[in-house]
């Protein structure tokens, strides 16, 4: 299975200077409960914007075409903790069949990846913020399959929901 997962705004921006737009804690507590034991894919720039590089508890795989290629030395100094591949299609030849694989960004990772995804889970953020570089691919054509609405709070500061999206084609 795999899945993207991303906080989104109203109009699906994600990002701005390679920092997350929204920090929402309980955003956070999903995403470490949803991709905890699994594999988190990520771009270069993705991977550098953790601010302790490698997520704990996961297989960490980093997309770089860059770096994919060079000896396993190189890729191990430059992203310790991670395997590295050239491309998207390399790194999900290297996961099992079995294997529960989160697609964590960038933009162009989240391209790539919507055409080959299971599943998106998605927090939506009722909010357009005024500053943003990085956008999710347009989901319209996927089917929402739940819902879960959170009210602004004192550790949130706008409204948001968690909600699942599977292909409109997808079976029942």
């Amino acid at each position: 299975m795999i899945t993207m997962i991303a906080a989104v705004a109203r109009n699906r921006a994600i990002g701005y200077r390679n920092k997350l737009i929204y920090w929402l804690p309980n955003d956070l507590k999903r995403f470490k409960q949803l991709t905890t034991g699994h594999t988190i894919v990520m771009g270069r720039n993705t991977y550098l914007s953790l601010p302790k590089g490698a997520l704990p508890n996961r297989r960490n795989v980093v997309l770089s075409s860059a770096y994919g290629h060079e000896k396993q030395e190189v890729r191990e100094r430059m992203f310790p903790g991670c395997d590295v591949y050239a491309s998207l299609k390399e790194a999900l030849a290297s996961c099992r069949q079995d294997e529960e694989v989160y697609i964590i960004g960038g933009a162009s990772v989240y391209e790539q990846a919507l055409a080959v995804a299971d599943r998106l889970c998605l927090t939506e953020v009722d909010d357009t913020p005024a500053e943003a570089d990085v956008f999710f691919p347009d989901y319209s054509g996927w089917r929402e399959v739940n819902r879960e609405e959170h009210e602004q709070d004192e550790k949130h500061a706008f409204r948001y929901a968690f909600v699942d999206y599977v292909r409109a084609d997808a079976a029942e």
